[in-house]
C-alpha cells in the first residue's frame, strides 16, 4: 500500500496540531498549579485575606491560561488553514 503525498501531508498536520497542543498545555498547567498553590497557602496563612486571594487568583490563572488557548488557535489553523 502506498501513502501519496496528500495523506502524507494531512498526517503531519494532525501530528503537528497534536504536538502543539501537547507543549502548549504544559506550560499553563504548571502555571496554574503554582498560582492556586500560593494562593491556597496565602489563605492558610491569612484567612481574613481570601476574598482578596480567591480575587486575584482567578485573575492569574486566567492570564495564565491565554498560552494553552493560542497554542490551540495555533492547532486549528494548522488543520484547517495550512
Amino acid at each position: 500500500m502506498q501513502i501519496t503525498g496528500a495523506e502524507f501531508v494531512q498526517a503531519m498536520k494532525y501530528l503537528a496540531a497534536g504536538i502543539c497542543m501537547g507543549i502548549g498545555a504544559i506550560g499553563p498547567a504548571l502555571g496554574e498549579g503554582r498560582i492556586g498553590a500560593s494562593a491556597l497557602e496565602g489563605m492558610a496563612r491569612q484567612p481574613e485575606m481570601a476574598n482578596t486571594l480567591l480575587r486575584n487568583m482567578i485573575i492569574a490563572d486566567a492570564i495564565a491560561e491565554t498560552t494553552g488557548i493560542y497554542s490551540l488557535i495555533v492547532a486549528i489553523m494548522i488543520l484547517f488553514v495550512v
